[in-house]
């Protein structure tokens, strides 16, 4: 099965992003339990959580169709002891909402050195800070994302994501998702099969599709290997349509979250169709 969307807003309340995903044909969706530029949120009532739970039923969606992205601010590299408790307060936060709502998984970007430290040393930071997110919070996944490598971002080749796992205790609750444009920008070229076949065999080398738990579906306005992360709308960047008909056919992308954060809302609609035609659904 194939689960496409986009990540829709929470806005005015959680509860109406089920409804905005279906009136896009979505079987996927995403959104922000909080506002991702604050550190702190207000607490999240029985009444918003009951309601969000009850859209969800109502259009069709299950935990597994559906990727929370955690806030921007979070950094679980940096080397500022305070920000990088907040860090950790802020992600367990997340994960407590998730839980909460009956969600499965959050989305986060794993954080950036501020060139302050090695990279060895940041690694490690991230992985100690899974570790005592998972240890304060119960049953939801830490999904990582990769990253586009911009600035001193980490988490932009799939070996950096590797050590950061092997550093976690346990890894049953932690995932990966695969942003395309990241990769593209990166240095994982996907504008051609062969690049494509490239980002597989290098993700499985180093992490293992077992830990695959979702994909954000964007092409890149920036060329290969630019390490500038700009999404564009697919078929309209530098990756093209090709690789994204590939993509959503390929079994390896069956039951997990594949989301639209393409720059134009207004093209969701038509781009989620596609998608889903070219998946074969």
């Amino acid at each position: 099965m194939k689960y496409i969307g986009a990540h829709v807003s929470s806005e005015p309340t959680l509860a109406t992003a089920p409804r905005q995903a279906a009136m896009l044909g979505a079987t996927a969706f995403a959104l922000n339990l909080v506002d991702p530029s604050k550190w702190r949120s207000p607490e999240l009532s029985d009444t918003e959580a009951d309601e969000f739970k009850a859209e969800c039923a109502l259009y069709g969606f299950t935990a597994a169709q559906i990727l929370p992205h955690a806030g921007f601010v979070i950094n679980p590299a940096s080397p500022d002891a305070r920000k990088l408790k907040l860090s950790e307060l802020a992600l367990a936060d997340e994960m407590r909402r998730a839980a909460r709502l009956g969600l499965s998984m959050v989305n986060f970007h794993p954080g950036a050195s501020l060139k302050k430290i090695t990279e060895d040393e940041a690694i490690a930071l991230i992985s100690q800070t899974i570790n005592k997110v998972l240890a304060s919070t119960d049953g939801v996944k830490a999904v990582i994302e990769n990253t586009a490598g911009q600035g001193s971002n980490l988490g932009y080749t799939f070996e950096q994501i590797g050590r950061m796992i092997e550093g976690i205790e346990d890894r049953s609750r932690v995932g990966v998702c695969i942003d395309t444009a990241h990769a593209h920008a990166a240095g994982y070229d996907l504008s051609h099969s062969d690049g494509y076949d490239a980002m597989w065999a290098d993700f499985e080398k180093h992490i293992g599709l077992k830990y695959l738990s979702g994909m954000h579906i964007n092409d890149s306005a920036r060329e290969a290997s630019s390490r500038i992360d700009r999404h564009a709308p697919i078929g309209a960047g530098t990756i093209g349509e090709e690789v994204f008909r590939r993509l959503v056919a390929d079994p390896r992308t069956d039951g997990i979250p594949l989301i639209l954060e393409t720059p134009d809302p207004a093209l969701w609609q038509a781009e989620v169709a596609a998608l889903k035609s070219w998946s074969g659904i």
